[in-house]
């Protein structure tokens, strides 16, 4: 019972509210690193986590077990945190507040009080999820801005069923306010995840969707489940590094179209960006800073850009480190804007302390004759021979993942390595003539981060010059984009599932395995394990076409599929399949990697092989006059 006081005040509207705000859901994001890299210096061993708290009613955060959020980033404890930008919104609003620990006692395991204006003194658990919103997608043709729909992938690691009744959005009421949120729409559905299995969520919505940050709240007989992120139309690019001086010349367009390019490192190129006719031939996503915004964030420019990136690779910075939190605060005018953010990572060593950060996370990191983070001569991987000039291809795809599970429910992207002209190396790649990657350990590192659904391939680089150097990846980047054009939807509507990495009998790496799984197919995926480097040419080299048998694990949707093939630039082809009880075995033998689909639909092999037709007749259209792109440098170099 209320004192007589506390009522008075409430009656004449001042002092006393009833409802305090509550905290309605917590994310943990748990700091994790791929034990398979080398690197000269030790790692911080110290794993943190990033936490999200989603606020019901009226408040701003305080103390954090008893210190301000700015104490705890001075003081290493967090890495970053956007606290300091919270808004007290009315009680009927949603906030939701972040930060990324970065010392162990802000790790899984802990727990931690957490107060403020309007919230009164709670203890937060820092738990490893057991029910967790793995990826949202917002799918959309390349002619909508906004998008219309939203795949949510949900996965249940408990020993219970879980039934998902329906799906609640908060958006703000406009980009501005980006920091209070408010119910908006509750949309029916009746979906359940088997204990120890997952389920997606699929929603079309009358109207197409703000181009804001927005949280998701699955209502489920487990209480809600929560996610924030936001929301942009998600599109498969194809990006080139340094492709900007010479977009002018329509050879060099015609080599990149062919290459499937449809993404630059741009902003305002002349002689390109300001003849629509030209664009129009050859369109060139923009990838750049984007200022002042008020041009850019405009309807016409949206559908035609990929994603906001300037801050080059932070974790290095030119010598200097760019700190997490500055970072955060490099960004924060692009919040209230409808532009999605990007930002570079280098090293996994200590990037998940700039985990969450961007929109659309990627990084870069190539396995020869390049710069390095890792230390190649510490893989002892082929029995005891080293080598400097090369890194293990497959931790391309551990990188992927690590980023990928970092940044959940996020789409990340990866820089992946093309030709390029300037990398020396002096004594460290002695022995090594080719100063750029072979066409199979291009396709290798590609394959290896695609098995891992990112949503985006960026080549470093494409340089003019570049690729004048190297000609002999022209075909390899090709029918890796052509492949890409035939599998986009299903990378983008999918969610990575399972990764077991194999041995042979006697312990030796043989095939990496995943999948990605969507509403009526699984992307499965072998890459070969047993290349070797070759010691005259100093470079790795595959072997013949030999025997694989695996049993690919599915969820419980999947499991009795109608078809099962193989997929690659040159069609589709038949393999000898049988299902089993939980997914299905694939008896095949080839060189180097495949990609197998197994379907629900028996149309989807005519669907895959139309868009198949689709991008060989676009690479077509797109013939290259290697002469006349050589003209260009030849111009090019005389000035």
């Amino acid at each position: 019972m209320i004192s007589r006081l506390a009522a008075w005040l409430l009656v004449w509207g001042v002092g006393c509210s009833l409802s305090a705000a509550e905290i309605s859901g917590v994310v943990v994001t748990p700091h994790t690193i791929a034990a398979s890299m080398k690197y000269r210096r030790p790692r911080d061993p110290d794993l943190g986590a990033r936490v999200k708290l989603f606020v019901k009613g009226a408040a701003v955060p305080g103390a954090v077990e008893g210190k301000s959020p700015t104490d705890h980033w001075k003081t290493g404890n967090w890495a970053w945190h956007d606290l300091h930008t919270a808004v007290k919104g009315p009680e009927d609003s949603l906030s939701v507040w972040t930060w990324n620990g970065k010392a162990t006692a802000w790790g899984v395991g802990n727990a931690v009080h957490v107060e403020g204006d309007g919230l009164p003194r709670t203890r937060i658990a820092i738990e490893a999820p057991a029910r967790w919103i793995s990826t949202i997608t917002f799918p959309g043709p390349e002619s909508a801005s906004q998008p219309s729909e939203m795949l949510v992938h949900f996965v249940n690691a408990t020993k219970r069923d879980i039934a998902i009744a329906a799906v609640r959005l908060w958006l703000p009421k406009s980009n501005s306010t980006w920091q209070t949120l408010f119910a908006s729409g509750e949309y029916a559905v009746n979906v359940t995840a088997p204990a120890g299995d997952r389920a997606i969520v699929y929603l079309r919505f009358p109207n197409p969707l703000p181009l804001t940050y927005a949280a998701i709240e699955l209502v489920t007989n487990d209480g809600s489940i929560w996610e924030h992120l936001r929301i942009k139309r998600d599109t498969f690019d194809i990006s080139g590094g340094w492709v900007g001086d010479n977009l002018r010349h329509e050879p060099y367009l015609r080599l990149l179209a062919r290459l499937h390019v449809n993404c630059g490192q741009i902003q305002s190129v002349d002689g390109y960006t300001n003849r629509p006719e030209l664009w129009e031939r050859y369109p060139i996503k923009l990838f750049n800073r984007l200022q002042p915004l008020s041009e850019w964030d405009t309807d016409e420019w949206l559908p035609k850009i990929h994603a906001v990136e300037f801050l080059g690779e932070p974790q290095y910075g030119g010598g200097r480190p760019v700190a997490p939190q500055e970072v955060f605060d490099a960004f924060l005018p692009y919040r209230g804007s409808r532009l999605a953010t990007s930002v570079t990572h280098s090293e996994e060593r200590t990037w998940r302390y700039y985990a969450g950060l961007s929109d659309f996370p990627h990084y870069d990191a190539y396995r020869v004759v390049a710069p390095a983070a890792d230390s190649w001569r510490d893989y002892d991987r082929w029995e005891g021979k080293r080598v400097s000039w090369g890194a293990p291809l497959e931790t391309i795809g551990d990188m992927c993942r690590s980023l990928r599970e970092l940044n959940r429910p996020l789409p990340t992207a990866y820089w992946s390595q093309g030709p390029h002209d300037g990398w020396g190396g002096g004594f460290r790649f002695l022995g090594r003539a080719r100063r750029s990657p072979t066409p199979d350990e291009l396709r290798a590192q590609a394959m290896h981060a695609l098995s891992t659904r990112i949503t985006s391939l960026y080549w470093f680089n494409l340089s003019l010059k570049s690729l004048l150097r190297f000609p002999d990846t022209w075909e390899p980047m090709m029918r890796i984009g052509r492949e890409i054009r035939m599998l986009a939807p299903l990378y983008l509507a999918g969610d990575s599932h399972k990764f077991q990495r194999l041995l042979t009998s006697s312990g030796q790496l043989a095939w990496d395995c995943a999948s990605i799984v969507g509403e009526d197919y699984a992307l499965l995926f072998a890459n070969d394990l047993a290349y070797r480097p070759d010691p005259v040419e100093q470079t790795f080299q595959f072997g013949e076409p030999r025997a694989f048998t695996y049993v690919f694990e599915l969820p419980h949707w999947l499991r009795k599929p109608v078809d099962v093939f193989r997929v690659d630039a040159d069609g589709i082809r038949s393999v000898e399949w049988v299902a089993e009880a939980t997914g299905v075995r694939i008896n095949h033998a080839f060189a180097r990697d495949a990609v197998f689909i197994a379907a629900l639909s028996p149309n989807l092999r005519e669907q895959i092989e139309i868009r198949r037709q689709a991008a060989m007749d676009w690479e077509m259209r797109n013939a290259v006059d290697k002469d006349a792109v050589q003209s260009i440098l030849n111009v090019t170099m005389k000035k």
